[in-house]
């Protein structure tokens, strides 16, 4: 190629490359593996039903869909540049203001309780304070009726309102900062909240973006700004954006700059911007990368200017503000059918009443007119007969239902709403104090994002893992390299200079890498050696392939030494960091980058390189690919990509044999576990080189499919390469992890990997973190048609079953334990699952999945990760868990009964979608099977405790009014009434179900399989529910039936007996409480029997005030010695059925639970090992 014809397209290209090569294909980079999920939630795919099975090209079909049309007026935003008054003058964009709260002065009240009103029990107990307004159905005061529901109301909507204040407090301070804005040709600092669409804005260094612009000029000559994401995705990289170079020679302040964007209209697509500039009479295309959205932060750029196109909530942030579906704990689906349940027997309590009053009334009717609570006759003296008091005998009946309904209200326990929150956020606070789950390398605690699914964490059997950077730390290390044939695996020993590592003599001063590598010696005396051997020069290719094919901005790192200078290499992706430390320790070591060109010191000996072009890489193409304009003119193209698809582009006609021995070393690399990529090159004549500029040239300005047209363009000068080699990087296991999948699997939870790596790579990683063994027989899935699915799914369920057959294994629902001789391993690919999900084949693969121990997915789409999710959940009762770390993973753990976020490498979009966080997946092992396994037994056991404790009271109730002639009058004081539950009995509840363990922690992580007992709902069930509810039946009748035969010849009153039932009551639900404690610590003796003296206490003071029914009352009743006898019998009568029962169960039908109890009783080692083996015999019983 002639150096006329090159130069001439150098200039021309330096500017291409920068802008239109890159914009169009940046978003194809995010939509390939990591973040390609968050493309199926815009745009028009919102009301789409979603295809599991699809090839993982949800992101790739809207952005071919977007760039294939032309973006007419009516779709359109037009912006004009630099005049926000005509451009808001058609249509008055939305301003910079932004208000994430939810609620005004005006608005919190009627709002608030809307929002709280959507609780069926609130309305419930609303309608029950309604009816006890009306004077004939008055049965306690009318403020005291209204008062439990006020103080939940309360409770919440202070919680609320602090919340939403902390989120306007927010508000202001973002509003309220300042930003230089262009105003009469001079920039002027200006408050967000009042910056317009049209304006044009400048940044500065380490400045965050107010609202989404469209870039314009930079300090950079080339037009290049680096930002940081971490505020929009949670990305540390930096990333590139460009401006065109037709607006970048233009200066604000000086040139009258204006122009014309027609731009789509806001939406929530993050990765991707669809627009067009008309400047100068020129029509421009813009895309991806030339917008800069709210809340990046520009880096290592003096100063950027841009125009404003989206504000305030139109802002693709604030789009994107949502939070994650709302997810509703198993316990609590299950409670509302024993609420339902206990509705039924209100219901029938109160039908009882009121048909035994309409007896009453029937069988009494001749003396109703005398009777003092029903008379219908006036004696005055001068007035004439009249009735009331009474209402006849239909309407008597309906009042009576009513106004029992009134007084056995508490039968739904509304405090129990507000005890299971606090209970969740006491919970919450221990999970994320918990040091155990701290990770010191990313100085990041648990989090809990979701209070209301803490007990889900204690019933979970499947566990969906990523594998990069969930089960690996994804921090890439480059380890070997396949060069021309020969394998580089490094297995010699290392000198001394290359432990000092590869450094640059600059201006006096030693550049050096930041990371050091390990080096192989007989490779890296290759690369010194430089071109003079056919070998040498292959690995010079190689190695400048590794320095220039990739997207990485070299920074320049200060020291303690001001001699010394790091360089880092910041990028979008850690593979490609990784290679760029590789080329630097071999000697080529990028030292800069800008849009239109790249320098790199090889040897000691700087090069610049022209980058004419650079393709990035894509789903579709998974290659990407720069061309090169060398210092003696020539043109070469490096391309580096998956194996898959670059030995398609590779001219099999030539060098056969090193072709044939770079496959055999993948595979070997593969098997070790190492992520692969494959290397190649070729020189591109002058033809070549202008033909490819041009179609470019058209493909970069269309206005209609530009994606594809792109795509087309890379795919046709990405062909008939000559291979180079091949890379293999190492992606370490996280620490722990072997032994946190082991203690799963013994726990009985069943672990499948759903990964988008290649299948020799993820069955290595499945071998070293113990997921697979020798022992397991592994059915393999690699089919590429539908038919062929079929055969092997069937062929793998008779294999499957002969396998669990012979091993003594039954398939139960849930699959088998694993724990057979024989157990089964599935691998399948992503293909497979093309034709299996969404297809009557889903079921085949349930069936064959569920007689595996494991399940290992390969080459899995994002979606296709939510779609094995669903399959599992549709299909069973069992509770799923999807633990990832990327945006790839975010469909899979929003789909999951519970989703956990690993803050690592990939950016924070996993942990911002996630109900839990945390820094490693060996702290899963604690969250599940200490604290999951915990809540669970709280909560389960406060709830059954609440119904228990309200039923007791209600039932007392119950049978006081049989012996009232129905009346509904209640001896029990109104003011005692409301307190039962508010004060006598609530604190209690709460602090045990945040404070009580049944077993220590040393106890659950030894015997991992204690947490069966969460997996088959031993501590809230139906069988548990009508246990208590028998006991409750019995211990209240005890409570009634003992005072009032011992007073039964007495003429005490009725306030007296009242007292004497409360306080017997609120003693016996407390000891009851006491009983099942497992952990005594201060607080909990405070609350328990600091209850019964405060119930003492407020009785007392309520009998003393002269104005309430019952004064003085009880000092009358505890002046006598049957009062203590009452109560004393009344203990011991009630809970003595329950203490023989506990004990018998016991000893002779001990759960799990109860064995590793005594086992912490009895530590000497020779006990431990008799009841160990006892325990484990119980575990091995068929489960549900």
């Amino acid at each position: 190629m002639d150096s006329e014809s090159v130069e001439t397209f150098y200039s021309v290209e330096s500017a291409l490359s920068s802008s239109s090569i890159r914009s169009n294909f940046s978003i194809q980079s995010k939509a390939s593996g990591r973040n390609s999920i968050r493309e199926v939630n815009f745009g028009d795919l919102g009301s789409k039903p979603v295809r599991y099975g699809s090839h993982g090209a949800g992101s790739e079909t809207y952005s071919i869909s977007m760039s294939q049309r032309e973006i007419n007026d009516e779709d359109a935003r037009l912006v004009h540049i630099n005049d926000p008054v005509q451009t808001n003058e058609r249509f008055e964009f939305s301003g910079n203001s932004i208000r994430t709260g939810k609620y005004s002065i005006l608005t919190f009240l009627p709002r608030n309780l809307f929002e709280q009103f959507h609780r069926v029990a609130y309305i419930y107990f609303l309608v029950i304070a309604v009816l006890n307004q009306l004077p004939q159905l008055a049965v306690f005061g009318r403020g005291v009726s209204i008062l439990p529901l006020a103080f939940v109301l309360l409770v919440t909507a202070v919680k609320d309102a602090y919340e939403d204040y902390r989120r306007h407090r927010s508000d202001r301070i973002e509003n309220n900062r300042l930003a230089s804005v262009l105003v009469n040709d001079q920039f002027q600092q200006k408050k967000w909240k009042k910056i317009e669409v049209g304006e044009i804005i400048k940044i500065y260094a380490n400045e965050t973006i107010p609202c989404d612009i469209v870039l314009l000029s930079t300090s950079d000559p080339t037009g290049v700004a680096y930002v940081q994401t971490i505020n929009l995705d949670g990305e540390s990289n930096l990333k590139t954006r460009y401006a065109k170079q037709e607006t970048l020679i233009k200066i604000p302040e000086k040139d009258n700059l204006t122009g014309l964007i027609k731009c789509e209209k806001p939406n929530r697509n993050i990765y991707g911007f669809q627009a067009n500039m008309e400047v100068d009479g020129k029509r421009l295309s813009l895309g991806p990368s030339n917008i800069i959205l709210r809340g990046c932060e520009l880096k290592n750029t003096a100063w950027a200017v841009g125009v404003a196109v989206y504000a305030g909530r139109e802002t693709k942030v604030m789009l994107n503000s949502s939070g994650a579906p709302s997810k509703r704990s198993r316990l609590e689906t299950h409670m509302n059918l024993e609420i339902i349940f206990l509705s039924l027997f209100l219901i029938a309590l109160c039908t009882v009443v009121s048909v035994c009053a309409a007896v009453w009334l029937r069988r009494h009717r001749d003396e109703l007119d005398y009777l003092p609570f029903y008379r219908r006759k006036n004696f005055s003296e001068d007035g004439e007969e009249e009735n009331y008091n009474y209402s006849g005998w239909g309407l008597e009946i309906c009042f009576t239902f009513l106004m029992s309904v009134i007084v056995f209200q508490i039968m739904i326990p509304i405090s129990l709403y507000i005890s299971m929150e606090l209970v969740r956020v006491g919970q919450a606070y221990f999970m994320i104090r918990d040091t155990q789950m701290y990770d010191e390398s990313s100085n990041s605690r648990f989090q809990c994002r979701a209070l209301n699914i803490n007990e889900d964490l204690g019933q979970i059997k499947y566990v969906f893992s990523d594998k990069t950077g969930t089960l690996t730390e994804n921090k890439m290390e480059f380890q070997c390299a396949s060069i021309w044939g020969v394998d580089y695996s490094g297995g010699k020993a290392i000198s001394q200079d290359q432990k000092d590592g590869y450094f640059v003599k600059v201006d006096r001063k030693v550049l050096r890498p930041k990371m050091k590598v390990k080096t192989d010696p007989e490779l890296l005396q290759l690369a010194r050696n430089g071109k003079e051997t056919e070998e040498g020069s292959h690995v010079h290719d190689f190695f400048l392939a590794l320095a220039a094919c990739n997207t990485i901005v070299p920074l320049i790192v200060d020291t303690d030494d001001p001699f010394v200078k790091l360089i880092g290499y910041q990028g979008e992706s850690p593979d490609e960091q990784a290679l760029v430390y590789a080329a630097a320790s071999y000697g080529f070591m990028l030292i800069e980058r800008t849009s239109g060109h790249i320098m790199i010191d090889i040897q000691g000996e700087r090069q610049r390189f022209n980058v004419l072009g650079l393709h990035e890489f894509d789903s579709d193409r998974k290659r990407m690919s720069v061309i090169l304009g060398f210092p003696d003119k020539s043109v070469k193209i490096f391309v580096k990509g998956a194996d898959t698809s670059m030995f398609s582009v590779v001219d099999r006609s030539m060098n056969k044999n090193v072709i044939r021995t770079t496959e055999a070393h993948l595979y070997s690399y593969s098997s070790l576990g190492l992520r692969t990529l494959v290397i190649g090159m070729r020189d591109l004549s002058t033809s070549e080189f202008e033909e490819w500029h041009s179609a470019f040239e058209v493909a970069s300005t269309a206005l209609m499919g530009r994606a594809s047209l792109l795509r087309k363009v890379a795919s046709n000068i990405e062909n008939n390469l000559c291979i180079l080699g091949a890379s293999g990087i190492e992606d370490k296991l996280q620490q722990g992890v072997p032994e946190a999948i082991e203690s799963l699997r013994t726990a009985g939870i069943k672990v499948w990997v759903l990964t988008g790596d290649k299948q020799e790579t993820a069955i290595s990683i499945g071998y070293s973190s113990k997921l697979l063994t020798n022992k397991m027989t592994q059915i393999i899935i690699n089919s590429r048609s539908k038919e062929s699915c079929r055969k092997s799914l069937e062929d793998g369920i008779i294999m499957s079953k002969k396998l669990t057959t012979i091993s003594g294994t039954t398939n139960y629902t849930g699959g088998t334990s694993g724990a057979g001789l024989t157990p089964v391993a599935l691998i399948i690919d992503g293909t497979s699952l093309v034709y299996i999900l969404d297809s009557e084949l889903e079921e085949s693969l349930f069936q064959l999945a569920c007689n595996c121990s494991v399940v290992l997915c390969c080459r899995v789409a994002p979606l296709q990760k939510a779609g094995i999710v669903s399959l599992v959940k549709k299909r069973t009762a069992d509770m799923t868990l999807a633990i990832g770390d990327g945006a790839n993973d975010v469909s899979m753990i929003q789909m999951a009964d519970v989703g956990v976020g690993i803050s690592g490498q990939e950016g924070r979009q996993a942990v911002m979608a996630s109900d839990f966080a945390m820094g490693q997946f060996r702290f899963l092992v604690p969250l599940l099977l200490v604290h999951g396994h915990w809540n669970y037994q709280r909560m389960g056991y406060m709830v059954l405790y609440n119904f228990y404790r309200n039923a007791v009271f209600v039932l007392v109730l119950f049978w006081y009014v049989l012996f009232t002639c129905f009346t509904l009058t209640t001896a029990i004081t109104d003011w005692s009434s409301v307190l039962y539950s508010i004060v006598y009995t609530s604190l209690p509840t709460i602090l045990v179900g945040i404070l009580d363990k049944d077993l220590s922690r040393r106890s659950l992580l030894k015997y991992p399989q204690l947490y069966g007992a969460g997996q088959r709902q031993e501590c809230y069930n139906k069988k548990l529910f009508w246990i208590t509810m028998i006991d409750t039946f019995w211990q209240s009748a005890v409570t009634f039936f003992i005072p009032l035969l011992a007073y039964w010849s007495s003429t005490i009153d009725a306030s007296s007996i009242g007292d004497l039932w409360t306080l017997a009551v609120v003693i016996l639900v407390n000891l009851h409480l006491a009983m099942d404690v497992m952990r005594w610590n201060w607080l909990t003796h405070a609350a328990i029997w600091g209850s019964i003296i405060a119930t003492f206490i407020c009785v007392i003071v309520i009998d003393s005030l002269p104005f309430l029914v019952g004064y003085w009352a009880i000092f009358e009743i505890m002046k006598t010695g049957l009062f203590w006898l009452c109560l004393l019998a009344i203990i011991v009568a009630a809970l003595i059925p329950r203490f023989v029962v506990k004990v018998l169960y016991q000893l002779y039908v001990p759960s799990d639970v109860q064995i590793a109890r005594e086992i912490e009783k009895f530590q000497t080692q020779t006990e431990s090992g008799a009841v160990e083996i006892e325990m484990n015999s119980i575990l091995d019983t068929p489960r549900r």
